[in-house]
């Protein structure tokens, strides 16, 4: 135990050393001046206006005052009226904005509000009418083009404004319109290769047109600079724009065009002298510049806290130098603005709680590293815990382990630094908290995946395993108790009668002096199912009873409570096999003298099948059962956690009577039965030695009626037991406890949790792809691909350690075992809204016909749904390539291979390449081709008849 605890501190410290190591630190030019100006806008989370509340403003303006001489506002109302006499307490400078768009009467208000703050403001250096409205190819409204009302007019003023309004709407209105469909006719004219651009150049020109006259309105109105602020491309493609203002608001933002975070000052700067070359005298005032510091990638540019704060810090410093008019936008984040895609809410150089994002000198570090790095160290050593607590752990598995759970602990800190350092709508704060609800099962089990690699791989082998090479030796058992008598009860209904005689002539020869056979068919009314049944256990001899009953209630367990009536009063074993299985003589032999412990309540064998030859689809489904068997129950049996299935098990009858007999309230009295059986403090042991065969289920549609109703029976049991697995309510120890709980969210969870997962990503690719917003990479999408890895190399390293089969039957095995996702998982909700549905056998032994239905009809809706969802996901990301959406995109292909596996192996049922015959013939041929086997031609017996070899194959 010294060494697994010297482990997990050993790991400990290495994360720990990791975080240390990783931690970054940039280098950037020092700013311990003031900014000429930052982006202000005083609206709180959910762009609610401050509704006048001055006292909000005054403490932005009072922080804002010691980074900046000035803000740029973009309205002048919503309580922005009320900025320029409170930044006046401060000493600072205001240029105020009039938002305008298509809206005639807000765009009155906006530019009215804008020259009376003009006006009365001494502070106001200058007015910004129109943010982007051009670019954003917005038509101002051609009433705003007319004469400004004056504030508060006189009746003589209001009468003179109406006057001149009209004549503007009878004289220059109809004139505008006229240069304008002229512009427009022009572009129409235009070459065909030609005419798109000229298009969008006259609609623009047009706007710009329109914008000009609003600008040159309110210069009239006022006695500091107006401007417009666009995009740099604006101004450098409609100089009268720039001819027809007081000075040049450019906004230039590399992140919006795709610069990566250490071009994007060398861009501004070059903008800036494109302007100041192509407009000589005027004055050049890069209106906007930024970075994100959070949010998703355009291309090549990367938003980031470090490289928002490099990329300032370099830009002022550059700026300063060559004596650059800015402004920096934004002063405080606008969680408001997710609109603006994933980096709205995150231009501010601070956040919304008002506190710096960065440093202006010195190393750029995280401010909170070392509190983030101190959840995932803390979170991995508490998740290292449980380590303690296993029964003699190897270094090796106890340092797999350790590693795992702190790696889970990373993916804590993440989360926790996600949370802290992002802005959440209402809509996103749920998808995000619903994501991480799924996500803490996922981790769950892919943590109880690592467990069993990690035991099998790297911890000490089996010892509760019963071996064939060492039976207890009756003696052991007591002089009176050499060999106690075995009831084998045998359950049919409808079965296949040779079937059936198969597995009483094999019970007939068990290498056992003391047991009996007791037959029952319930419910088979046709005398040709259990008339030659009930002749054959006569021919057997009086070891062999027979029973034919109807109207038994209660299925399969209904059937063998009738059988426990007929059992001989002296059995104190019962043995309960499928009518499908042929016992070995050794059965009884080998694993009735481990009931030679009195505490022993259960022996279980493993199921094997006789028939997997008989074709590949038989094949592969052969291979994906004995991975239960040989890797989970061997597992189990370790912790006296088995799960009874059925067949090939023995059952002390004292322990039977004790639990109340078999139970028809589930559909797996098996399961049922074991599991009360245990609860009761029983021993329970397992071995996987093969004493047995019998048959895989005829086709697809019965593998997956099966599984349904091993999953619809194991939720069935979940909900019958969850209270018994609380503290002192049975006698199951902690370990059972949690191998059963582990084991059903293994098995019922996952598969469940993957098609609600898959449903709900479904569900939100169109928002991804036509509203922009995607998925946070490291909280939600990874750990899915994680988890998908660590079940890929928990099938493959389990079987290849533990499962007897070669590599083609174990991928055959992983895609049958994949296939039934969605079966269980309807199995689990129809457990959810049902209590009972009817047992449905297993068709075996060749009496099913092949349903003409497709089996995988839904999983294939679904997988193809999933496919292009990946497919539109791609394609409407081909400009914006941020890397989230392809990420994204890659989780719906993983998550469509359960249901394309599920569709796979329906085609394959029902298609030439499913018959071995076709392999082999195929091979010869192939051989035949590339001259490694000789063509064996036919000796022609007579010219006028085939010979017999071509008969066999024409026929």
């Amino acid at each position: 135990m010294r060494a697994v605890v010297a482990v997990l501190l050993l790991v400990t410290a290495a994360h720990a050393a990791l975080w240390g190591l990783f931690q970054e630190k940039q280098s950037a030019p020092d700013f311990r001046g003031t900014l000429p100006s930052l982006s202000y806008a005083p609206f709180e989370p959910g762009h609610v206006a401050v509704d006048g509340d001055a006292e909000k403003v005054r403490a932005d303006l009072r922080k804002l005052s010691t980074l900046t001489k000035a803000v740029r506002l973009y309205s002048s109302t919503e309580g922005n009226e009320i900025v320029p006499p409170i930044a006046a307490e401060f000493g600072m400078k205001v240029t105020v904005g009039a938002w305008i768009d298509k809206n005639g009467d807000r765009n009155s208000r906006e530019l009215l509000a804008a020259i009376n703050l003009a006006k009365r403001n001494s502070n106001v250096i200058g007015i910004i009418v129109g943010n982007e409205t051009v670019y954003r190819g917005e038509q101002v409204p051609i009433e705003n083009l007319g004469p400004l009302p004056k504030p508060d007019p006189s009746p003589e003023e209001a009468e003179r404004f109406r006057e001149e309004f009209a004549r503007f709407m009878r004289d220059d209105a109809p004139r505008i319109q006229r240069e304008e469909d002229a512009r427009l006719r022009d572009a129409e004219v235009q070459p065909e290769d030609k005419r798109s651009e000229a298009m969008k150049w006259a609609i623009a020109e047009n706007n710009v047109h329109r914008l000009i006259r609003v600008v040159q309105s309110v210069k009239k109105s006022v006695n500091v600079p107006v401007t417009t602020g666009e995009i740099w491309n604006i101004w450098r493609d409609h100089p009268s724009l720039a001819n027809s203002t007081d000075f040049v608001a450019a906004h230039v933002l590399p992140y919006w065009e795709n610069f990566t975070d250490k071009q994007a000052v060398d861009q501004a700067v070059d903008r800036y002298n494109l302007l100041r070359d192509s407009f000589p005298g005027k004055r050049i005032l890069i209106a906007e510049f930024g970075w994100p510091s959070q949010g998703y990638n355009l291309r090549s540019a990367e938003p980031g806290a470090f490289q928002q704060a490099t990329v300032l810090r370099n830009f002022v410093s550059r700026a300063d130098a060559i004596g650059m008019d800015y402004n920096i936008v934004e002063a405080i984040d606008q969680p408001w603005k997710f609109f603006e895609g994933g980096v709205g809410p995150y231009w501010g150089v601070l956040n919304a709680d008002r506190e710096a994002k960065f440093a202006w000198t010195g190393p750029i570090t995280n401010l909170n590293y070392w509190k983030i790095a101190l959840v995932a160290v803390l979170v991995g050593l508490f998740m290292s815990l449980p380590i303690l607590r296993l029964d003699s752990p190897t270094v090796m598995q106890a340092f797999a382990l350790s590693a795992a759970a702190n790696g889970v602990g990373a993916w804590v800190a993440t989360v926790f630094a996600y949370w802290t350092t992002h802005y959440f709508v209402w809509g996103s704060a749920f998808a995000l908290t619903l994501g991480l609800v799924l996500l803490v099962p996922l981790v769950l089990i892919a943590m109880a995946r690592i467990e069993e690699i990690a035991a099998v791989a790297f911890g000490r082998g089996p010892r509760r395993l019963i071996g064939q090479s060492a039976p207890l030796a009756p003696a052991t058992m007591g002089e009176n108790l050499s060999f106690p008598k075995v009831s084998i009860h045998i359950p049919a209904y409808f079965e296949p009668v040779e079937m059936l005689k198969q597995t009483l002539d094999a019970v007939s020869r068990l290498d056992y002096p003391n047991f009996e056979c007791v037959c029952i068919i319930n419910n088979t009314p046709d005398p040709d199912f259990w008339r030659p049944i009930q002749d054959h256990c006569r021919q057997l001899g009086e070891r062999f009873k027979f029973i034919n009953a109807e109207k038994v209630q209660g299925f399969k367990a209904g059937a063998l409570r009738i059988a426990m009536e007929r059992t001989a009063a002296d059995a104190e074993i019962i043995g309960i096999i499928d009518a499908d299985y042929v016992v070995h003589p050794d059965w009884l032999k080998d694993l009735v003298p481990a009931f030679a412990d009195p505490r022993v309540g259960l022996v279980q064998a493993p199921q094997e099948h006789r028939d997997g030859d008989r074709s590949l689809m038989h094949y592969i489904m052969n291979g994906e059962y004995a991975g239960f068997f040989d890797i989970g129950m061997v597992q189990r049996n370790e912790f006296n956690a088995i799960i009874v299935h059925g067949t090939m098990c023995l059952i002390r009858r004292a322990a039977m009577d004790k639990a109340g007999g078999w139970s028809s309230d589930t559909i797996c009295e098996d399961t049922d039965l074991g599991l009360t059986i245990q609860q009761q403090g029983w021993l329970t042991h397992y071995t996987n030695v093969r004493y047995g065969e019998g048959l895989l289920p005829d086709t697809y549609e019965a593998f997956k009626k099966q599984r349904h109703r091993w999953a619809y029976g194991g939720f069935q049991i979940v909900k019958k037991h969850w209270r018994r697995f609380l503290p002192g309510a049975s006698r199951l120890t902690p370990d059972q406890r949690r191998e059963f709980s582990l084991g059903w969210l293994n098995w019922l969870g996952a598969e469940s949790l993957g098609v609600v997962v898959a449903i709900l990503n479904l569900i939100w690719v169109p928002i991804v792809a036509f509203a922009d917003i995607a998925i946070p990479d490291k909280i939600l999408t990874l750990p899915i691909i994680a988890s998908f890895i660590v079940s890929l190399v928990h099938f493959v390293a389990l079987y290849r350690l533990r499962v007897n089969i070669k590599a083609g039957q174990m991928l055959g095995a992983m895609i049958a075992a994949m296939s039934v996702q969605w079966t269980v998982s309807r199995a689990v909700a129809q457990g959810l809204i049902t209590e009972h549905l009817a047992f449905a056998r297993t068709s075996k032994g060749g009496l099913s016909r092949m349903s003409i239905e497709f089996q995988a009809f839904w999983e294939a809706v679904i997988g193809v749904l999933l496919l292009v969802g990946a497919a539109v996901l791609v394609a409407t990301n081909g400009f914006k390539q941020v890397r989230e959406i392809y990420i994204f995109a890659g989780v719906l292909v993983l998550q469509s291979l359960p249901f394309l596996a599920a569709v796979s192996i329906a085609i394959l049922e029902n298609s030439r390449i499913n018959e071995f015959a076709f392999w082999r013939n195929g091979a010869i041929r192939t051989a035949e081709l590339i001259g490694l086997r000789p063509v064996s031609l036919p000796s022609v017996a007579a010219p006028s008849q085939p010979v017999a070899s071509e008969m066999r194959q024409d026929g």
